[in-house]
């Protein structure tokens, strides 16, 4: 796809300008005075594929490595369950007839197998021969140079260790260094928790291994065993190679017993090569594999004629490419915490200090992690980006469509990031192709679908283990249609038609899926099965169901993907005919309904849920990220919608509380909005809990579920800049949802919906000053809270339904300057 590279020409100098001048190196920087005693303490590097977890232990150090193609299993199989069409008319019969019980045990029959688990690489461990009793010591992540150091005197010695993960040389990059010569001695081997053997090859220390053929999650007892290697009947796992290359100045090397053994060196710098046999979703990993062992040796063969400063300098000036298009200062006059370690800072905040610069880190963070994580080909971030310490990680570390992919893609956009879009776009190609398939086989119905788990072999129909999995999450329906959002938004902030012809055939097949699976019912057009996810109702003598009819969370996403097709057809000047059927369609789907307490109905009936305060909040799903409910457009839906989120509370899940900013964001309210980000920040340790339903923030500021779910990360840093702009109904609306913490800052390089580009700068709560580029060209309306004028148009903001709005055609390539009246 284009990456708009010409686009970029017209702005970056300034942001680069802007961001050098705001944001101070102290800003941007994660650091500790100790080792990390647990992962969750440990700090991520990342260059969208290879992925590790740097301790900064002293003596034993430990690299946890990720490759972000590394999986088990293989292609999925057709037809897995060919008697599940059958149980679909029984099942639609029951929920006419008000059975949700049997609906429920119909369900049943109709899943399909667990998906497959992202998987570990290894681990690099490092001995260094130094006294373990050391002085000054601290680790530290510097989020814009993406690169990890540990500093620590041992004996009179100063020694420095730097981390990074090179996207240009594909490769990671490990450097030892002291201020004396002659005083690097260390002991370097290897090992995965997979199947694994090492070796020494000339100067290289090679770990080879394999993945199983299939691995169950690590939340369902099974019977079985969970990790099987050797499976006759399916793909065997995928090959993998690290290689690990030392390059020695002075002191001497010795490989043996599978390690690098380096004495009395002045510096030494470790590159690190690996690769899968990954060759796309369709192909054995195993007999249709790449070569692993030639991909690992010719990117490291292409690294070690570089020196360590040519690989930095590439690796600094890549990385600052796309994390310097946006920076955020909060409160600049506020008392400066930075030289307190991130872990402290953390711990005051949640004993509610305030802390600004700590909530503009962690909206960096984000776009540092996503960076980092999504720049892989047809593999986008999963739930935990490319970091996972696991062979059964949490939810399988997989594509999670009812929430938590979706939400990992949520701030790309808007945080000058669009690029990192394409491994998602690769993603819902292969989903078009294998959800044909189960489609067809599972609902004989046409074009494609999605269910809520997938992985990197694009599996698409219902898990569960063929009947073992409980419906109120395995029969979901609505993925592909979710997805084909993500489709148009990327239209949407580019403005690319070339790109929307691409897209366009992707969304048309979500809908004829739809428009087959949509069912005749009191006059409306429903979904039947349906389901909100995960979440259960009480029926009849206080009974408990799952599956019922018309879930607020389906009709939204469908009204959702009808118009943004209907409007994409006209765009094309294309499908007329189907654009006729979608809009007849529409006009028949079950509405919005508000129910008994004033909130927003999550089914078609107003039932009691079974946890008023559950995780998810689905039927807000045109809240947002849709845009059917709007305090401007819609207000007794938008009423209905605060009354929802008062209703579920204020706590949950770290990306739930994400997901409950940018609804609370959307409904113009910053205070509360900032109410639950602080609750994000809530200082959260691996031995406190391990699965529950109190988010909160890791020491390495990694969201915590928990566990950990980097959705949460991203989701946090999308509800931040929803905070700052919104432009989801055709307007570039400026500090939207400022909270009165926020009281004066700056931001500069967000995008708007139209391919804008915003600075801003305000105080006393209120905008001062913007400056809108128009990268397109077109319509553009700006609405501020404040009286404002565009001086160099001669024109002045009018009062309106809401602040303050004024339109005119922009000019591509142009900057407009907003100055407050």
């Amino acid at each position: 796809m284009k990456l708009h590279q010409h686009a970029y020409l017209h702005c970056y100098f300034w942001l680069l300008f802007a961001a050098s001048a705001q944001a101070q190196p102290g800003d941007l920087v994660l650091h500790y005075d100790k080792p990390a005693s647990a992962w969750t303490e440990a700090l991520p590097v990342g260059n969208g594929r290879l992925g590790a977890m740097v301790f900064g232990k002293v003596n034993e150090e430990v690299l946890q490595l990720n490759e972000a193609t590394l999986w088990s299993g293989g292609p999925v199989g057709k037809n897995i369950n060919p008697q599940a069409f059958s149980y679909l008319a029984p099942l639609r019969q029951a929920l006419l007839d008000d059975d949700y019980a049997r609906a429920t045990a119909l369900a049943k029959h109709m899943q399909g197998l667990f998906s497959e688990s992202y998987l570990p690489l290894g681990d690099l461990l490092i001995t260094q021969d130094v006294s373990p009793d050391v002085t000054a010591y601290q680790r530290a992540l510097n989020i814009r140079d993406a690169i990890a150091t540990t500093d620590f005197d041992a004996e009179g010695i100063h020694y420095t260790r730097e981390v990074f993960a090179s996207a240009p040389a594909n490769v990671m990059v490990v450097r030892f260094s002291a201020d004396q010569a002659r005083h690097i001695s260390l002991h370097i081997r290897t090992r995965s928790a997979l199947h694994f053997s090492n070796s020494i090859r000339h100067d290289e220390l090679i770990l080879s291994g394999k993945t199983p053929a299939h691995v169950d999650p690590s939340y369902f007892n099974v019977n079985r065993n969970p990790v099987i290697y050797d499976d006759p009947a399916h793909c065997k796992g995928m090959r993998f190679e690290l290689i690990v290359k030392p390059v020695v100045k002075d002191g001497t090397v010795k490989m043996s017993n599978n390690q690098i053994n380096i004495s009395n060196a002045s510096e030494v710098v470790l590159l690190l090569s690996a690769a899968t046999s990954f060759n796309g979703f369709d192909h054995c990993p195993d007999s249709q594999g790449l070569n692993q062992h030639v991909l690992a040796q010719s990117m490291l063969d292409k690294a070690a004629h570089q020196s360590f400063t040519q690989l930095f300098n590439a690796h600094e000036q890549d990385f600052h490419h796309y994390f310097d298009r946006v920076s955020l200062t909060l409160n600049p006059d506020e008392a400066d915490r930075s030289a307190l370690s991130t872990d402290e800072r953390l711990a005051d905040y949640t004993r509610n200090e305030n802390d600004s610069a700590l909530e503009a880190l962690y909206f960096q963070y984000g776009r540092y992690l996503l960076i980092s994580s999504a720049r892989t080909r047809n593999a986008p971030a999963n739930l935990q980006g490319i970091w996972n310490r696991d062979v059964r990680p949490p939810w399988s570390s997989n594509y999670t469509t009812n929430i938590n992919l979706e939400m990992n893609y949520w701030p790309v956009e808007a945080a000058n990031l669009t690029e990192m879009f394409t491994p998602l776009d690769d993603l819902i190609h292969h989903l078009a192709v294998t959800g044909h398939d189960t489609a067809a086989s599972f609902y004989h119905a046409p074009g494609w679908m999605l269910h809520h788990n997938s992985d990197i072999w694009a599996m698409s129909y219902p898990v569960g283990d063929l009947g073992k999995g409980d419906p109120t999450w395995a029969s979901w329906y609505m993925g592909g249609d979710w997805l084909s959002r993500h489709l148009w938004e990327h239209y949407q902030y580019t403005g690319d038609v070339d790109f929307l012809r691409h897209a366009y055939p992707l969304m048309k097949g979500a809908a004829q899926f739809t428009l087959a699976w949509l069912q005749p019912w009191h006059g409306y057009l429903v979904t039947m099965p349906s389901t909100s996810p995960e979440n259960v109702f009480y029926f009849g003598d206080h009974q408990q169901g799952n599956v019922s009819i018309a879930s607020t969370m389906d009709m939204s996403i469908i009204r959702d993907l009808f118009s943004n097709l209907i409007t994409a057809s006209e765009i094309l000047g294309t499908d007329v005919e189907f654009r006729k059927q979608l809009q007849d369609a529409t006009a028949k789907l079950f509405p919005l309904q508000i129910g008994s307490k004033g909130q927003i109905q999550e089914w078609y009936r107003d039932f009691e849920e079974v946890d008023p305060h559950h995780r998810h909040t689905s039927h807000l799903y045109g809240l947002y990220p849709a845009d059917e409910i709007s305090p401007l457009n819609t207000p007794a839906f938008a009423a209905a919608a605060k009354r929802t989120l008062e209703l579920r509370g204020d706590d949950g899940t770290g990306w739930s509380l994400a997901w409950k900013v940018n609804m609370w964001a959307r409904l113009l309210d910053g205070n509360h909005a900032y109410r639950l980000l602080r609750n994000m920040f809530r200082l959260t340790r691996e031995t406190d809990i391990h699965y529950g339903e109190h988010g909160g923030a890791y020491p390495n500021l990694f969201d915590a579920h928990p566990p950990f779910q980097i959705d949460g990360n991203f989701g946090g840093t999308a509800g931040m800049m929803e905070m700052l702009l919104q432009s989801q109904d055709h307007v570039l609306h400026l500090l939207p949802a400022l909270p009165d913490a926020w009281a004066k800052g700056s931001v500069a390089g967000l995008v708007g919906r139209g391919n804008f580009v915003v600075n801003m700068q305000w105080s006393a709560h209120q905008l001062q000053t913007a400056d809108i580029l128009s990268r397109s060209g077109g319509p553009c309306t700006i609405r501020a809270a404040v009286p404002f004028e565009i001086k160099s148009l001669q024109l002045h903001s009018e009062a309106g339904q809401s602040g303050y709005t004024l339109s005119f055609i922009s000019k591509r390539g142009e900057t407009y300057q907003v100055s407050a009246r």
